[in-house]
């Protein structure tokens, strides 16, 4: 395999144009998608933010602080000037709208200005249910039984201090794992998890590795995101355990693109990849979900902008 990652990115984004099927999907968007791929890049060769179109490194930065911090009310997203949610917490409004407390409709435009100014109101509207936060942070046991009925146990499983902690103690072992896709919760959240899960691997007591499963790919807008959030949380993770990052690897299930997306896609594939940037990471607290960062010699292309499809 090719060991740039933005080659062996815009080769997939050939092999879904050459070879995908027409799906239809839930957003009713309609997509050409292709099953069952990889991507695999080595950490030593600089942090994998693609330059064939500008990235957002603040907005990614943004929400992987939100998913380490527990959080799953898109109140500090928005704060934060990070709107990638924005779409799903409007459509959960529109679904369930207390016409009872308001005579009109509120645009989303009216919706994300609320969340910001109305702390009541975020409360409210601005939860998504028990994605990626709750379950890195928060798995809730539910297995124990009295007289034959099950019952909730509130004393939520920290997967990712366990992890942190397995690092540290015991880096060879086979279970550093941290899992979203929690069965018994699918139906309270908003969005099932995409990336649904992530393991570690150490080698030789120092390296450091990470592999994210994901169901379901929106490549063109999605998978650049995913790259580097996922590198930046091996970056993070290292840093806290004092370990080398060493190769991150993405094992993809649905690989799609938006039919909405084709002519975004095509401007892409035609531009060439420049030098990948440098991450320096500093100040960082896992659990807190707090870590600083500077991004050193990123150069790029546009940015090429595309809708989002909820």
């Amino acid at each position: 395999m090719n060991k740039n990652i933005e080659v062996q990115y815009l080769k997939l984004l050939n092999d879904i144009m050459k070879n995908g099927v027409v799906k239809e999907d839930r957003t009713g968007t309609g997509t050409i998608s292709i099953f069952g791929r990889q991507i695999r890049h080595d950490m030593s060769l600089g942090f994998p933010l693609l330059t064939t179109k500008k990235m957002p490194l603040k907005v990614i930065s943004t929400e992987l602080k939100w998913f380490l911090k527990g959080d799953t009310n898109i109140k500090y997203l928005v704060d934060n000037n990070c709107n990638i949610w924005n779409g799903d917490a409007y459509k959960k409004y529109c679904k369930t709208h207390p016409s009872e407390y308001y005579d009109d409709m509120f645009t989303q435009e009216e919706f994300i200005e609320h969340i910001k100014q109305d702390e009541s109101f975020a409360e409210n509207w601005g939860k998504l249910g028990p994605i990626y936060g709750k379950q890195w942070r928060r798995w809730e046991e539910s297995d124990e039984h009295i007289d034959g009925e099950s019952y909730m146990m509130y004393n939520g499983i920290d997967q990712i201090k366990n992890l942190i902690e397995q690092l540290k103690t015991n880096p060879d072992s086979r279970r550093l794992m941290v899992n979203a896709w929690n069965v018994g919760e699918l139906d309270k959240m908003t969005l099932p998890p995409c990336h649904y899960g992530f393991q570690m691997y150490v080698r030789d007591k120092k390296y450091l590795s990470l592999m994210w499963n994901q169901r379901s790919v929106d490549t063109f807008l999605g998978l650049p995101f995913n790259i580097a959030s996922y590198a930046m949380l091996l970056k993070i993770i290292a840093k806290e355990v004092n370990m080398i990052p060493d190769e991150l690897i993405g094992n993809l299930g649905d690989v799609h693109v938006y039919s909405n997306h084709v002519k975004q896609v095509k401007e892409q594939m035609n531009r060439e990849p420049m030098k990948l940037p440098q991450l320096d990471v500093s100040e960082v607290n896992v659990l807190e979900g707090l870590f600083k960062y500077e991004l050193k010699n990123y150069d790029s292309h546009e940015a090429i902008k595309a809708p989002l499809s909820n």
